[in-house]
């Protein structure tokens, strides 16, 4: 472990090279995440005392909190009064290979998951929801917006449009888990589905309901859900704050390759 430090400790700028990369906040953001992406924090060690990282930073103490609370804020660092800071551990998706609802994703990890916004309407089908629910551009649909999260954090924005042949209503109980509402409302069993995903950054709406920073990295997934007819259900598009969350895919080597 010495050694490991030793390398890391050799890789911090020294104050004076601080002076010309950016508003000082934002410089002393990034060196506290290259800290926290040690093992040693990943592992839930408490990051140093302020005024420590003040004098190794060559800043004032005020800097630092600031820095430390703007992660806090974006859900990579937590405070507890009287323990300190230390990396908030995201949890991970189980699996693409076996996909649920967000709110039984998390459940696998003993997490609440919270829900910040929430608005139903029906709206114009877009012509790529009308490509993959298979209907005609324009054709009504019903659309649920949503920003989840867990813990006061946004993690995700749900953006989800139903085939009109469910003729879910939009007075529907949309706090239920939507696989199984959908299965109560309608009688019809999500059997499989196709995933997407794709690396983007936040634009300004998207910043302001994930609370967080313009270009901040962003995963989207899309998906179209099907029944045992293979008849599209839903098409969903979701943008997950990366430093938030974790999607993890299982793959298993094909038995015919050699």
């Amino acid at each position: 472990m010495d050694s490991f430090s030793k390398q890391n400790d050799s890789l911090e700028p020294s104050p004076n090279s601080l002076l010309h990369q950016g508003p000082l906040h934002a410089r002393i953001e990034r060196e506290l995440r290259r800290m926290m992406a040690q093992e040693v924090y990943q592992h839930g060690a408490l990051l140093p005392p302020e005024l420590t990282l003040a004098n190794r930073f060559g800043v004032s103490r005020a800097t630092v909190r600031c820095a430390i609370m703007r992660l806090v804020d974006k859900g990579l660092l937590e405070r507890k009064p009287g323990v300190g800071t230390r990396v908030r551990l995201m949890p991970g998706e189980p699996s693409l290979a076996t996909w649920q609802s967000f709110s039984q994703e998390v459940r696998r990890h003993n997490i609440v998951a919270e829900t910040y916004h929430q608005s139903v309407k029906r709206v114009p089908a877009p012509p790529h929801v009308a490509s993959a629910l298979q209907v005609a551009e324009d054709t009504a649909l019903l659309q649920l917006d949503r920003v989840r999260g867990w813990d006061q954090v946004p993690v995700v924005h749900a953006r989800t449009w139903f085939h009109p042949r469910l003729r879910i209503p939009e007075t529907a109980d949309f706090s239920k888990p939507l696989f199984p509402l959908i299965e109560e409302l309608t009688g019809t069993v999500a059997d499989s589905a196709r995933e997407q995903m794709a690396a983007i950054i936040a634009s300004a709406a998207l910043a302001e309901c994930l609370k967080t920073d313009l270009g901040e990295p962003l995963i989207l997934r899309t998906h179209t859900i099907f029944d045992a007819g293979k008849r599209p259900m839903k098409f969903a598009e979701l943008h997950y704050v990366s430093a938030r969350y974790t999607l993890t895919m299982d793959l298993k080597r094909d038995s015919a390759a050699h």
